[in-house]
């Protein structure tokens, strides 16, 4: 993107020097909406730039960053967020500035179907969005659970303990599961994103040789679960007359890494458009942290609807 000025606000790209600000102004901001105290170390700054610093934008005003946003792409979807603006400058049009140029980043990838998670509560996040074109469509729940040591995770593996042509097999084949929901859908970014950065791993759930169900799963201080948490970003059972029983087990595979991975916690989000999915997380014991309304554009369901077993967070 080139640079935009407006007055002395200035929108420009997010370079790695502006990291720690960035992620304080993008803490403060949600922590002062919620009317919480700061805490944690989830990062979800530092991982979006990681994961391309040509899709980070910051809003910069005489000389500090006071926002940020980030777009992402998979595929026939792309989603933005987390978009943030330094409290004291709420109501000042700044969010509105980093929106214009997300939108053009998602032209330039071509992608099919947009989407965002915001507050269901809050009219003023609904109404900017809307001005984008974005709808308000179903709730999404993002769960959590004590991690049950017990489950079992038969046929699984993960994806960074494959050889280099495993990784590559394995790769192939979480595209074609993804393209089988909706299609063009690819996790391919997101997938070597936390394999290189070191935030968690995918676990992979086998029948046989071929892949029935795959979660993209952030774990520990500096990812976007921080400290205690095992987040799932994105998972996924392949459609069919087995995917309730291959998303069980998908589930599975996810508390054994959780467990695994040493921490308290494994968190989800599960859309009300997806009755099979979000029931099945309920049946393991997931139950409501946080809710929020999923807006696409166009106004359709994307991947969520009946049928579609699938987890993901947006945040």
């Amino acid at each position: 993107m080139n640079p935009t000025a407006v007055g002395n606000l200035l929108i420009r790209p997010l370079r790695e020097d502006d990291l720690p600000t960035a992620s304080d102004v993008c803490a403060t901001a949600f922590a002062t909406f919620l009317g919480m105290n700061r805490s944690g170390d989830a990062d979800r700054v530092r991982t979006r730039w990681l994961m391309d610093p040509k899709a980070a934008i910051a809003a910069e005003l005489d000389g500090q960053v006071v926002g940020s946003n980030f777009a992402a792409n998979w595929g026939s979807i792309g989603f933005f967020g987390p978009l943030s603006v330094r409290p004291d400058l709420w109501g000042r049009g700044i969010a509105q500035k980093l929106l214009e140029p997300t939108m053009e980043i998602f032209r330039s990838w071509g992608n099919r179907h947009l989407g965002l998670l915001t507050f269901s509560q809050s009219p003023m996040h609904v109404g900017l969005y809307q001005k984008f074109g974005f709808w308000p469509r179903y709730l999404t729940a993002v769960m959590s659970k004590e991690p049950d040591p017990s489950r079992q995770a038969a046929g699984s593996s993960r994806y960074t303990q494959l050889t280099p042509a495993g990784q590559k097999q394995a790769l192939q084949a979480c595209r074609g599961l993804a393209d089988s929901i909706y299609e063009g859908l690819d996790l391919t970014s997101e997938i070597l994103a936390v394999a290189t950065q070191k935030t968690g791993d995918t676990v992979l759930h086998w029948d046989g040789s071929r892949l029935e169900g795959f979660a993209i799963c952030h774990a520990g201080p500096g990812s976007e679960a921080g400290t205690g948490l095992c987040l799932i970003k994105f998972g996924a059972a392949r459609s069919g007359p087995k995917a309730g029983e291959s998303f069980d087990r998908l589930l599975d595979a996810c508390e054994a890494l959780a467990i695994s991975s040493g921490v308290s916690r494994l968190a989800g989000g599960a859309n009300a458009a997806r009755p099979e999915a979000y029931e099945a997380m309920r049946r393991h014991g997931f139950r409501p942290d946080f809710l929020g309304v999923i807006m696409d554009r166009p106004n359709e369901p994307g991947y969520n609807r009946e049928g579609a077993y699938v987890i993901d967070d947006w945040r």
